[in-house]
């Protein structure tokens, strides 16, 4: 894995042209136009990119776009990989990886969920505070290199309180209002049951989706200060009554994209 690494990091060196980004931003379903705002972009397919996988989840580019954003050098990885299609968790975590390798700071996981608070709305934004993961698998799975991270790594600071302050402070400047919560991280693809969703709410989950934990799990590895914002595009199964679908998630994703992509230029701002 650390040799692995290493040549993904020289080769993205190379791409970037002198460019030395501090930020990572990993854009969910719907969420990837972000990347087409960048200044002086120099964009990287993941198939370029040695011991890199492919993405073939819908409306995921599959590119890694380097260049400024708000005034700062920034790494966005438009679209990401899921457990879903077929990747195991240290594929779809390896990016992450490979961010730390670069000399990141920080790492920006966002994602569209699924609202199981119910005092959540369609299009509101949910800083992460924790989460559960409910895939039953880790990133972490496997002989451990003590170059990368330790054996046993601890998860109770993924999501550094400074960070999270950070995107509160973000919002306010921006007139948003931000609410805060628990993901739950689910395989898929299939959404959920009612029945799962009422186990969730119990367990003390306000969001759930199909990613971010096999991320957030590397980087706390890693060492990787970990920043996650979910848009809820859709409320949970059970909570309306009507049959979930992917042209929900992308409608509400494009309604709330120019919101969004101001909330994550004024958050890259201040870091």
């Amino acid at each position: 894995m650390y040799e692995k690494l290493h040549e993904s990091a020289v080769f993205l060196r190379q791409a970037f042209a002198g460019q030395v980004p501090q930020t990572a931003l990993v854009l969910g379903s719907g969420l990837g136009p972000l990347a087409d705002e960048l200044e002086q972009a120099v964009a990287v397919p993941f198939g370029d990119v040695p011991h890199f996988c492919q993405s073939t989840a819908p409306d995921h580019a599959g590119r890694l776009v380097c260049g400024q954003l708000a005034g700062k050098t920034v790494l966005c990885m438009q679209g990401r990989l899921h457990g879903y299609e077929g990747y195991t968790p240290a594929q779809v975590a390896y990016p992450i990886v490979v961010f730390r390798a670069l000399g990141m700071r920080q790492v920006i996981l966002t994602n569209a969920a699924g609202g199981i608070n119910e005092q959540f709305a369609v299009g509101d934004f949910m800083v992460v505070d924790d989460h559960i993961n409910f895939t039953g698998k880790s990133p972490l799975t496997g002989p451990n290199d003590a170059r990368i991270g330790p054996r046993f790594n601890d998860m109770c600071h993924v999501y550094p309180k400074a960070l999270r302050q950070v995107a509160d402070d973000a919002a306010r400047a921006c007139g948003i209002s931000l609410q805060h919560g628990v993901y739950v991280g689910v395989n898929g693809p299939q959404y959920e049951t009612p029945a799962e969703i009422r186990m969730f709410r119990t367990m003390g989950g306000d969001a759930v989706g199909m990613s971010t934990v096999f991320e957030s799990i590397a980087a706390a590895h890693c060492g990787l200060p970990v920043l996650a914002i979910s848009m809820i595009t859709n409320l949970a199964a059970g909570i309306t009554g009507q049959a979930l679908s992917d042209e929900e998630v992308k409608e509400m994703a494009q309604k709330r994209g120019e919101v969004f992509r101001m909330l994550m230029k004024e958050i890259v701002k201040r870091l």
